[in-house]
């Protein structure tokens, strides 16, 4: 099949050019509309505790949005600021689409705020929000603060929009630079570029299908381009590199483009599975976010795969007379030769500190505590994060922990309501509850935490009030709940998630090298830097160590999203460059080189690639460090520390260390797996001794 697909691509290079430009043309015309339909919301999905209770709440309650505005920096009293406000309440008042607006209420605290809240009526709420929001903006005589319902919804798609292009902004540069630095030349660095321009027209184009099906998450549209692009960079780098080496040994471009489709195509085609397969855990968890974030992730990866495949292919036999030949390698010589035998002389005293010192960076992890999020994930000039700054100030129960919501089957005036009531007001952590008739046979208990919402006690409390009885059926849902429900989820398909990925991994390293202990290893490693890396993201975002230099602070947890999302994508990334590496050292052992010095010429031979295609990929995850949203931050230093860690701790010092001790043991496999390796082998075919040529 792979001989097929890029077989047809190398014969007819200019009717594949010409499909991906109309590929991509769609993508991008169609795809971009996708940020119009973007979700901040993420939850558990259907069938949680928490999801009823919000069903029946919404049957006989349906929630309106609302905006909440603030006019503060003048004294409450100050007729000018009176004035003003009371005619732009009168304004909003008669704009179509406002159900009702409140009187303005002073600051108890400050005296300097006046808050008015605006209800919209459901299906028109957008424009009504808009000309409500100009209209109170348009008070001259203070301050005012507006945001919430369909502004905030539209504020998170306008952020991740720019977030986007800020970062390729950023960063495309940057990866052209280094892509001239590594070949030398402006078409073998711009090969890459195009790929991952296919990759990203592809990701919108993917992502705005799934749109039409189910909700998109903010977070989905930069994680998937971040990945478009580092995996399109990554594949095309291979490529790109074994065809100037290729060339090196046949100047004929057409030959050289068949001859590196079928031994690097093969390691792109592997490494993307590993990804996609890593990714594929994502879609065991009940979340339908994490649902869609596996299956576009796969999508997306597919894409890169099939543009490294094909349009690369027919790209280098219509440009390939314009890329310089590769230097002759080196085998047993050059930096990272010397690192790896430098490495193969202590290879026990490698293996202790590296793993110690890994451990202790991910020490922090253990400490991990998991939240919803706040408009503090957003930046200070947002709408929404002014509005929760200016409430903190002035009317700092507006930003209290929201309450946990008990959704009793009877009416408020059932003597078991009252008990129900009493005590749940006895439950640690509780402050206060209150009573609210939600239809005639409902009731919510609003009982409100002492302590936010990702904190232990009112954890406890859900799980408490949970367990108390009542002659009738209760649900307890709220931001607690939820939370509670979603941990509950993670807690409960995360094994089922974890072996899909592991057992999935094991079984394509077998089949792409015949060992069984080689995939073991590369899985105990990988834990090692992905667990740092997550140690430091917890360290930075949740504790607040130098959270300043990323332009946030500590917020005392970490958004649902981040670790689970860190974990899978760095997962397959770390296995990405197992696939590179062991694909070399192995043709290496094939070629009868004793075990020790095949692991030193193999990581010779890969090293530059793998450290190129690492410091690539730290440029284009670095770029969203700069953006708006903290969890996205979060998941850049994430993967960027986990790039960085496993192409130089894991790739310079735990590898070969490892494969050292492990001697010829590194690709041993029982017999009958040998023989059934022989049947389904389909890794590069082992080179006679061809020295020039490398992966």
């Amino acid at each position: 099949m792979l001989t097929s697909v890029t077989g047809f691509a190398i014969r007819r290079p200019r009717i594949v050019v010409v499909a991906w430009i109309l590929a991509l043309v769609a993508g991008f015309g169609i795809g971009i509309g996708v940020f119009e339909r973007l979700t901040a919301d993420i939850g558990s999905g259907s069938g949680t505790e928490s999801a009823r209770g919000d069903d029946r709440i919404d049957a006989t309650r349906p929630e309106q949005p609302a905006l909440t505005a603030v006019v503060h920096g003048k004294p409450a009293g100050d007729p000018a600021v009176r004035s003003q406000v009371d005619a732009a309440i009168a304004d909003v008042r008669a704009i179509p689409g406002v159900v009702e607006v409140s009187p303005p209420q002073p600051s108890a605290r400050t005296g300097e705020g006046l808050i008015v809240s605006v209800t919209l009526r459901s299906g028109d709420e957008t424009e009504a929000a808009e000309a409500a929001a100009e209209r109170l903006r348009e008070i001259s005589a203070a301050q005012v603060a507006v945001a919430g319902g369909p502004l905030t919804e539209e504020e998170y798609g306008t952020q991740a929009e720019r977030d986007v292009q800020r970062a390729e902004m950023l960063t495309t540069p940057v990866v052209l630079v280094l892509l001239l630095l590594i070949f030398g030349g402006l078409i073998a660095a711009g090969l890459p570029l195009l790929v991952a321009v296919a990759g990203v027209g592809g990701t919108f184009g993917i992502l705005f299908a799934f749109s039409e099906v189910t909700d998109v998450s903010v977070y989905a549209i930069q994680v998937t381009t971040m990945m478009a692009v580092g995996l399109g960079v990554d594949y095309a780098l291979l490529m790109v590199n074994r065809f100037r080496e290729e060339r090196a040994v046949d100047p004929d471009v057409r030959g050289a483009a068949t001859r590196t489709a079928a031994s690097a195509g093969r390691t792109v085609l592997f490494a993307g599975l590993t990804v996609a397969l890593a990714l594929a855990g994502l879609v065991v968890f009940a979340d339908p976010f994490l649902r869609s974030m596996g299956f576009a992730g796969m999508a997306v990866v597919l894409v890169d795969m099939l543009a490294a495949l094909t349009l690369l292919p027919a790209l280098l036999v219509l440009l390939g007379r314009r890329i310089k030949p590769a230097k002759a390698p080196r085998n047993g010589s050059g930096f990272f030769a010397r690192v790896a035998r430098g490495v193969q002389r202590r290879p026990v005293a490698t293996v202790l500190v590296t793993a110690v010192a890994l451990i202790f960076v991910a020490l922090p992890a253990l400490n991990l505590r998991l939240g919803l999020g706040d408009p503090r994930m957003l930046p200070t000039d947002s709408g929404t994060r002014q509005l929760y700054d200016v409430l903190t100030v002035h009317y700092p129960e507006g930003n209290a922990p929201e309450p946990i919501e008990a959704v009793a089957a009877a009416p408020a005036d059932d003597p078991g309501v009252a008990a129900l009531r009493e005590r749940i007001a006895g439950v640690d952590g509780i402050a206060r509850v209150e009573a609210v008739p939600a239809g005639a046979d409902l009731t919510v208990l609003n009982a409100y935490p002492v302590d936010i919402t990702p904190s232990d006690r009112t954890k406890g409390a859900v799980t408490v009030i949970r367990d108390l009885p009542a002659p009738f059926e209760v649900w307890v849902t709220g931001d607690a709940a939820r939370l509670v429900d979603y941990e509950s989820m993670l807690v409960e398909r995360a094994p089922w998630a974890i072996g899909v990925v592991v057992l999935g991994t094991l079984l394509l390293l077998f089949a792409f090298t015949g060992s069984v202990v080689l995939p073991l290893k590369a899985v105990l490693t990988n834990v090692l830097s992905i667990g740092a890396a997550l140690g430091a993201v917890v360290w930075v975002f949740q504790e607040g160590n130098l959270a300043g230099l990323f332009g946030t602070e500590g917020l005392g947890y970490l958004n649902l999203t981040v670790p689970v999302l860190v974990a899978a994508i760095a997962f397959g990334l770390s296995v990405d460059y197992e696939v590179f590496l062991l694909s070399r050292i192995r043709e290496r052992w094939l070629a009868g080189v004793p075990a020790d010095r095949a692991v030193a010429e193999g990581i010779q031979r890969t090293g530059r690639i793998i450290t190129s295609a690492a410091l690539l990929l730290v440029v284009v995850f670095a770029g969203f460090l700069v953006g708006g949203f903290v969890p996205i931050k979060g998941i850049g230093l994430g993967l960027v520390l986990a790039v960085a860690l496993d192409a130089t701790v894991v790739r310079m010092l735990l590898v070969p260390a490892t494969m050292t001790l492990l001697g010829r043991y590194n690709f041993w496999a029982p017999g009958p797996l040998r023989r059934l390796h022989k049947r389904i082998e389909v890794t590069e075919e082992s080179p006679v001794e061809k020295e020039t040529v490398l992966v």
